[in-house]
This record gives C-alpha cells, sequence and structure tokens, in this order.
C-alpha cells in the first residue's frame, strides 16, 4: 500500500489560568486548555490521525501522562516527534484536514494563522492543510463553554 489514512480526536476541558494554544497558535482568551502537555487539542488530534497512519499507536503510547517528562511539554515537540516516528515507518504526512469544535472563543479570525503554525510543524506546505471551525450551536459541555474538541484525518504517503 502507498497510501495511508489515520484519524485523531481530543477533547480537553477550558479552565482558568492556563494559555488557549490550538495548533501551537496562542488564542487570545480567558481560558485555556487543562492537560499534562499545553493541552492543544487539535495538534493531540493531528499526533493520533499521523501515528494511526503510520501504525504507530497513539499519543499515549509515546506521550504518556504518567511520565513526568511531558508535563507541560509544547505540543508542537510532540507533533514534530510524531513525524519523525511516522518517517522511521516509512511514511510522510501529505496532507491534514482537522476540525476544532469550540463554542467560545470565536475562531474564524484565527483560522489562518493556525492553519499556518500546524503546516509549519508537520513540515509541510500551508496549502496542504485544511482547518476547519465549528460550534455545537449550544449543545452540551462544549456549547457551555466548558471544554474544546478536535478531530483530524491526516493522509500519508509511502517514502
Amino acid at each position: 500500500m502507498s497510501v495511508r489514512t489515520g484519524i485523531g480526536f481530543d477533547v480537553h476541558p477550558l479552565v482558568l489560568g492556563r494559555p488557549l494554544i490550538l495548533g501551537g497558535f496562542s488564542v487570545p482568551h480567558e481560558q485555556g486548555l487543562a492537560g499534562h502537555s499545553d493541552g492543544d487539542v487539535l495538534l493531540h488530534a493531528v499526533i493520533d490521525a499521523i501515528l494511526g497512519g503510520a501504525g504507530q499507536g497513539d499519543i499515549g503510547k509515546h506521550f504518556p501522562s504518567s511520565d513526568e517528562r511531558y508535563r507541560g511539554i509544547a505540543s508542537t515537540v510532540m507533533l514534530q516527534k510524531a513525524v519523525s516516528l511516522a518517517k522511521d515507518a516509512g511514511w510522510k504526512t501529505t496532507y491534514v484536514d482537522a476540525t476544532i469544535v469550540a463554542e467560545r472563543p470565536r475562531l474564524a479570525p484565527f483560522i489562518d494563522r493556525i492553519t499556518s503554525a500546524l503546516a509549519d510543524a508537520i513540515g509541510i506546505g500551508k496549502n496542504e492543510v485544511n482547518l476547519k471551525a465549528k460550534s455545537t450551536d449550544g449543545l452540551g459541555f462544549i456549547g457551555r463553554g466548558e471544554g474544546i474538541s478536535a478531530l483530524a484525518v491526516a493522509t500519508l504517503e509511502r517514502l
């Protein structure tokens, strides 16, 4: 097989006292995402998609929250390691399609900058990343402003 697809998902609660990092970009907001790392749900979903497409497990296998080395780590560092693990397994990420699900803050003004940061972190062109932001129209924990989730699909080609 010369092409594979991986899928990823993540969700984190919003809390006071942390920056909101999405795709490696700091989004202005009064709350940030809780997590062992920087809580970047978008990058965590992309990491899982890349690792899955390369047949390399998931984020918890390589960066367990029980390991203090990863406390507060920038998710861009984990993403670059995931890209490297995929490469070592003979795969290169060629395209990512992702969706961030958040009620607040409104992400439309930041999509372009988040897309650029994500593409740079993966090492692909900005045109090889498609990013969308959706809300739940007030439904559920996301609609109540309690958390943010992200979904990602990564296309990988054999090196």
